[in-house]
């Protein structure tokens, strides 16, 4: 980009891997600024910013207490509701649901649903960790259905959205489908984090911002 205006907004609320997900989004030509508050966001959007990234690892209820604190609950719904492009991972997705059994507080619901903890069995442990295939429902440009897409985890929980048609991709977890990435119109989340994901997150990065408008 040879604009001087930073374009990608990542939030920065004291929970998330903000240096991959960063030095991710700049090898693909993303330039970028860190979102400290809600008074960063407001500055950056008046002066041209384009899509929001929410990363975040961590737990659910000391993230909405960091978002809260810093003013960025309200700004990111406003941005969200203009139907603009946001981008979650992990706890970045689980934060924009209703509510999760992990804490008490509610989240920025954004996405109407609820996040549950994931069941382990004796051969499938929680939590669930490593590399494993995604399984598309060919809704989203961001994960096709014919290129085979192994990505990485690391989550307790998982997102069950009230609308099942938000789901965009799913993973089998001790034998249950278990959400992966959600899409809908300018907002989509993976509970993967593409930023750890090898070439095949480098590529869905590379969509996400090819489909970027404008």
């Amino acid at each position: 980009m040879t604009t001087t205006t930073p374009r990608l907004g990542i939030i920065d609320y004291g929970m998330g891997n903000l240096h991959s997900v960063t030095k991710s989004l700049q090898r693909l030509g993303g330039h970028c600024q860190r979102l400290c508050s809600g008074a960063d966001l407001r500055r950056w959007e008046d002066a041209g910013g384009r899509a929001l990234v929410l990363p975040g690892v961590g737990a659910f209820d000391p993230a909405m207490t960091q978002l809260a604190e810093r003013d960025l609950i309200e700004p990111i719904g406003h941005w969200v509701h203009q139907d603009r492009p946001l981008l979650g991972i992990c706890l970045g997705l689980q934060l924009l649901f209703s509510g999760s059994a992990e804490g008490r507080l509610a989240g920025l619901n954004l996405v109407p649903g609820m996040v549950e903890p994931l069941k382990p069995t004796a051969d499938e442990p929680v939590p669930h960790m490593g590399w494993q295939p995604l399984i598309s429902a060919d809704t989203s440009p961001l994960f096709p259905s014919q290129e085979e897409q192994w990505v990485y985890f690391v989550h307790s929980y998982g997102a069950v959205p009230e609308d099942a048609n938000l789901v965009a991709a799913h993973v089998m977890v001790a034998r249950q489908p278990v959400t992966a990435a959600i899409a809908h119109g300018a907002l989509v989340a993976t509970q993967f984090h593409p930023e750890k994901s090898g070439p095949c997150g480098q590529r869905i990065l590379a969509r996400w911002l090819k489909h970027l408008p404008g």
